[in-house]
């Protein structure tokens, strides 16, 4: 009974290129009481396993979270095969705005303590105790409204490059970090304020909106399908936008254009950008958002010492990697100091404060 992948990605991207059939993007998440996620965990794999998925999948005893592709020729099966669980049956599928056949390149199936990184240890709040959920249409009535206070839930790096417009960024590298510096900066507010949360595809809102609840916010809502289905349902229902820029995805594709604005800058020059990339010298890997230029001119490298290094023949690169681990700049998301015109830091309640 094969649990594992057998193809390397460069061999599956391959296979992927030949076949020449249409993948689609898909994600969804579902809290639910999982008892034996080991068991569940397998059961999933060999199904979509059978299917031709790739993706990451995260499973725990909260639920599931799901990032994949799938053959467009091969969705029905797929959604066939969530509909016998019971947890998932005509659970939401957020698909992509923009497909790339070359998404996920290995299928990985894995058992987390969560399926969102929280860092909490209070069991006492009930995570299926959520919010209100809202459609765009209600969405963008909501947070037209003077006593709405509109958060993203995401990252700095993931906000920095799109946003809905007057939306809270708060400027942190963890989810676990946003919760309580909202819940304190907006203590004053939990009665008389519209909290409304978004992120990319809904499953951060959730969790987040059971814990304000729990910490006593009495309007709590939170945007249905996050930022990915409320694109979709501005399309087909002829909305206004109200999101500027691109939204940050977890895949190989990076981010999917949203609106033509441009609201983010390279970390090198500080002209108009928004494409992030990771540094070619693989001892670093840091994450950051560079422009065509200084892509040419730095050879896909955040600075001239790792342009040097990535010039060097592999074994001497593997060399130098050798005994060193990690390279800190692989977690900074555009944090580096040797970065010029990375996102400074920013008091981002000062507006609500103001108010007050």
């Amino acid at each position: 009974m094969q649990l594992y992948n057998n193809l390397s990605a460069k061999e599956r991207a391959a296979l992927i290129e030949e076949a020449g059939k249409e993948r689609l993007t898909i994600s969804f998440y579902k809290y639910a009481k999982i008892e034996n996620t080991e068991i569940f965990r397998n059961h999933m794999f060999l199904a979509w396993d059978e299917l031709d998925v790739l993706g990451r999948i995260y499973i725990a005893t909260e639920g599931i979270n799901a990032q994949l592709s799938v053959p467009a020729e091969n969705f029905d099966g797929f959604k066939k095969h969530l509909d016998t669980i019971s947890f998932l049956e005509n659970v939401r599928l957020n698909v992509a705005i923009e497909h790339d056949n070359f998404s996920f390149l290995k299928l990985k199936v894995k058992v987390r303590n969560k399926i969102v990184a929280d860092g909490l240890n209070d069991n006492t709040f009930d995570v299926t105790n959520k919010g209100v959920h809202v459609e765009a249409k209600q969405f963008n009535e909501l947070i037209e409204d003077p006593d709405t206070v509109l958060v993203d839930m995401r990252n700095h790096y993931e906000s920095e490059i799109g946003h809905f417009k007057n939306a809270i960024t708060p400027d942190v590298d963890t989810f676990r970090e946003s919760l309580d510096l909202i819940e304190e900066d907006l203590r004053a507010h939990k009665e008389d304020k519209k909290l409304v949360m978004y992120c990319t595809g809904g499953i951060r809102c959730e969790k987040a909106s059971a814990y304000y609840k729990h910490k006593g916010f009495k309007n709590v809502f939170q945007l249905e399908g996050g930022i990915i289905n409320y694109v979709r349902q501005v399309e087909s229902e002829g909305l206004d936008n109200k999101f500027i820029g691109k939204n940050f995805v977890f895949d190989q594709r990076r981010s999917e254009r949203i609106s033509d604005d441009v609201i983010a800058q390279c970390h090198q020059c500080g002209e108009p950008a928004d494409l992030h990339t990771n540094c070619a010298n693989e001892a670093c890997h840091l994450l950051f958002i560079q422009c065509e230029s200084c892509k040419d001119k730095m050879e896909n490298c955040c600075s001239t010492t790792c342009m040097e290094i990535n010039r060097l023949p592999h074994e001497e690169q593997k060399a130098l990697r050798k005994g060193q681990g990690n390279s800190n700049d692989i977690f900074k998301k555009g944090r580096a100091d040797h970065l010029p015109y990375k996102k400074d830091l920013r008091n981002i309640f000062e507006t609500l404060k103001a108010s007050k």
